[in-house]
């Protein structure tokens, strides 16, 4: 389905009390029916689920109270909503559901009054690949301020299906404890669940007062999981659209497992490589095709090389890229990174760390080292490899002409993705590996972020408000880890500037999800404890906007609760 027909589709089934949202004005009586007429619950969800925080509703103001009841009467519904998102395949590695989703969107954003949404094609990418689509809306309402709201719609795709405890786009309902409720699928958390808990809370305002406290830009890219690639053209062609921006909010920002939380917004660098060994560049081996396995008595082995190749670039054990330059550039940690990440080692235990992210454990056995490896470090990873024979179990001899790995290398300002590939192609040749073939898929350079802003204050009262622990907010810039497209769109220190497109960030908020990439994604439908659930999240975001807006006029704030 395209067009107007998925547009149509989505706002028909929207829950009734708030179809009135499909509409950028929502008549008064229209309003008061929506606040009068609690939803019929379909799926019993508990908007508290079994959480020992709550807001603090003296802090609110009564548009607030009013959208945070409409909230918790329409829960069911809008986690209907988010599982038909997650049923919906959008796995951008391999185009799956790519053109549905991307109209899936468009319609979300029509569905909340935007006057304009469209999907834009953006062609041959800056590295000869494709883009997928882009979806902009941008949404009037007359306000004085606008916020952009970066989103990304693909996913990862599903390589272990025998792993989930439940199909991954069934979008169930299970007991995960001490959760009552999560969410399993794929982009459960990366990132459909916090994205959708956005729009939820979007259209409660909308369903409840008529409009909206801020004007919006949406840009939806499909290409978060392949470099942001399609993202960045769109951008560098339409520079003007972010034009009138004053803060953008990124995509997640959840609570960690024991319910603290904190700021985002910049990013570390990540470049993208594909290194292929084969017979017909070699000038050993099989050449046309793979051949039979018996010949390896008498003929060379691609894959074998291979082997050894990526073996000279990486230390024994694999954690140590053996690159002449690889870290040149690199920028030491600030006095007010270290001192951070020393404070966040002494509320680390490495056990429980490792058992949430499902790993035997770290590298490190010191709780500062693991936080400064995962916060600042540098990486040489292999992703995946193939060729020959790559059916599980069984037999069949094969010697193969063509092995390919995938490698992702992580990196930190003020390195670069592209003078580190350099460095390799420069290390293979020396190595002796001239003939292995170095393909750039992509590069996304780091981005700083200051967080004294806002937007971030906006955030930081939010947390205050939930009794979420929270840090102070920096007053230097920072990157905090993680990589997405930040430098896109970011007003402080980049490795790239690829258009004129400047504007604070900040990623926070509510609720929890995790395994992310991994067999059995979920979100967290009702919190635990200092965990809030999806309509914590929703709660949350309203409460970010209001803030921002200035709409929510507050007392003065207690001191912020650290983790």
């Amino acid at each position: 389905m395209r067009g107007n027909v998925v547009s149509s589709l989505v706002c028909a089934v929207g829950i009734s009390a708030i179809a009135v949202a499909c509409s950028r004005h929502a008549p008064e009586q229209s309003v008061a029916a929506a606040q009068a007429a609690p939803a019929k619950p379909k799926l019993g969800i508990r908007p508290s689920g079994d959480e020992t925080i709550k807001p603090d509703v003296s802090r609110l103001s009564g548009d607030l109270q009013r959208i945070y009841r409409y909230i918790d009467e329409h829960v069911d519904d809008h986690v209907e909503r988010l599982q038909k998102w997650v049923r919906q395949p959008s796995i951008s590695n391999s185009g799956e559901g790519i053109p549905e989703s991307a109209e899936m969107v468009k319609g979300f954003f029509e569905e909340l009054g935007c006057q304009e949404s469209r999907v834009y094609d953006v062609g041959i990418t800056e590295w000869g690949a494709p883009g997928n689509p882009v979806v902009y809306a941008k949404c009037d309402y007359g306000a004085p301020k606008t916020v952009a709201i970066y989103w990304q719609y693909d996913t990862m795709p599903i390589t272990q299906p025998d792993a989930w405890i439940a199909p991954p786009f069934e979008a169930r309902l299970v007991e995960q404890p001490p959760y009552k409720k999560v969410l399993i699928g794929r982009g459960a958390t990366n990132s459909k669940g916090p994205e959708l808990a956005y729009w939820n809370a979007l259209m409660s305002i909308k369903a409840v007062t008529g409009t909206l406290p801020v004007n919006l830009v949406f840009v939806a890219e499909g290409d978060e999981e392949r470099m942001d690639l399609g993202l960045r053209k769109f951008v560098k062609d339409h520079p003007e659209f972010f034009a009138h921006v004053d803060a953008l909010i990124g995509e997640g920002g959840d609570q960690a497992p024991s319910g603290g939380a904190g700021l985002g917004g910049g990013s570390e660098g990540c470049v993208y490589i594909e290194l292929t060994t084969s017979g017909r560049s070699w000038g050993h081996g099989p050449v046309p095709s793979d051949i039979h396995g018996s010949y390896k008595r008498s003929v060379d082995s691609p894959a074998w090389r291979h082997m050894k190749m990526l073996a000279s670039l990486v230390s024994d054990d694999g954690n140590t890229p053996l690159v002449k330059g690889f870290t040149d550039g690199r920028e030491p940690l600030s006095p007010q990174e270290t001192a951070r990440l020393k404070k966040e080692a002494e509320k680390t235990d490495l056990k429980v760390a490792a058992q949430n992210i499902g790993v035997a454990r770290f590298i490190a056995d010191d709780a500062f080292t693991m936080q400064k490896m995962g916060q600042y470090g540098i990486s040489f990873n292999l992703d995946g490899i193939w060729g020959g024979n790559m059916y599980a179990g069984g037999a069949g001899a094969i010697l193969p002409n063509k092995i390919t790995s995938k490698h992702n290398i992580r990196y930190v300002p003020k390195m670069n993705g592209l003078e580190i590939v350099k460095r390799i192609r420069e290390q293979l040749d020396r190595n002796g590996y001239s003939d292995v073939e170095l393909k750039l898929i992509g590069d996304v350079p780091w981005s700083k972020m200051s967080y004294n802003t806002d937007i971030a204050r906006a955030v930081n009262t939010t947390y205050e408000i939930f009794d979420i622990p929270h840090g102070a907010p920096a007053d230097y810039s920072s990157i905090l880890g993680g990589y997405w497209p930040a430098y896109l769109f970011s007003n402080n220190e980049v490795g790239m500037k690829v258009a004129p497109v400047s504007m604070p960030i900040v990623i926070g908020g509510a609720g929890h999800g995790g395994n992310a990439h991994a067999a059995n994604e979920f979100y967290v439908i009702e919190g635990s404890g200092k965990v809030y659930g999806i309509a914590g999240a929703e709660k949350a975001a309203a409460t970010i906007i209001y803030n921002f807006a200035g709409k929510n006029p507050q007392p003065a704030a207690a001191p912020a609760k650290t983790n």
